[in-house]
């Protein structure tokens, strides 16, 4: 019998460990469904911003934003992003910290609730972590939206028409609420079955074992250790 494991993922564009996360998470399942052919993942994605307060027309880089808008010294923004760009690597990821224009992400999370709608929500993340940290696209502006909405596979007039529709920014704003609810300050976090947390970007091998854990605690067979606590 075919059974399936519903998976719910708060994400930010802008957030680095975000992206290294999807792809363990990716990698996790491979690694899972390998020994068990007969579980689906159900997978839906969810807005959280982690700098709400950046200006829709904010002009600058990524050491620009947090040297002047979060008061960190250069030198250690640049070693973070270094450290980052290294990590991702070893996860296939191309990181340009140096292309990259920090932006506003509530345009970009409601282009991501569009394209749920037509099952395209993971291509268009892909798409646009790919030209926010790697090819210097401006994820606030709308016309690049519509641009890179379209090489995922969406109607770029739907996109623009998206950006004006208040109900696409009440499900973004939805889902940073049921965030808070669930107590999740930080992303990407990861909830299994509706009942038990993941936080931050952990390895394949953690999220292959929390799937095993999830099937163990539907057969009374679970290990005392809950899945959250790979967190």
């Amino acid at each position: 019998m075919t059974e399936t494991i519903r998976v719910d993922i708060w994400s930010d564009i802008a957030c680095p460990w975000c992206y290294i996360g999807k792809r363990r998470f990716e990698a996790g399942v491979a690694a899972f469904r390998e020994a068990h052919p007969d579980v689906e993942f159900e997978v839906a994605g969810h807005s959280f911003e982690l700098a709400p307060d950046t200006p829709l027309d904010f002009s600058g880089s990524e050491v620009d934003f947090l040297v002047r808008h979060k008061g960190m010294p250069a030198a250690q923004v640049e070693q973070m992003l270094a450290q980052m760009t290294e990590l991702a690597a070893a996860d296939g990821i191309v990181f340009d910290f140096s292309r990259v224009k920090h932006a506003n992400t509530a345009r970009a999370h409601r282009i991501l609730h569009l394209a749920a709608e037509s099952g395209a929500q993971d291509a268009v993340q892909e798409r646009l972590f790919r030209a926010y940290f790697a090819e210097g696209e401006d994820l606030s502006d709308p016309e690049t939206l519509a641009r890179l909405g379209a090489e995922a596979g969406l109607d770029p007039v739907a996109v623009r028409a998206a950006l004006d529709d208040d109900g696409y920014g009440e499900a973004v704003q939805r889902d940073i609420t049921r965030a808070r609810m669930l107590g999740v300050n930080g992303v990407p976090f990861f909830l299994l079955d509706q009942k038990y947390g993941i936080s931050g970007a952990q390895s394949a091998e953690a999220f292959a074992g929390a799937f095993e854990q999830v099937l163990g605690f539907r057969t009374g067979e679970g290990a005392d250790d809950h899945p959250a606590d790979q967190a």
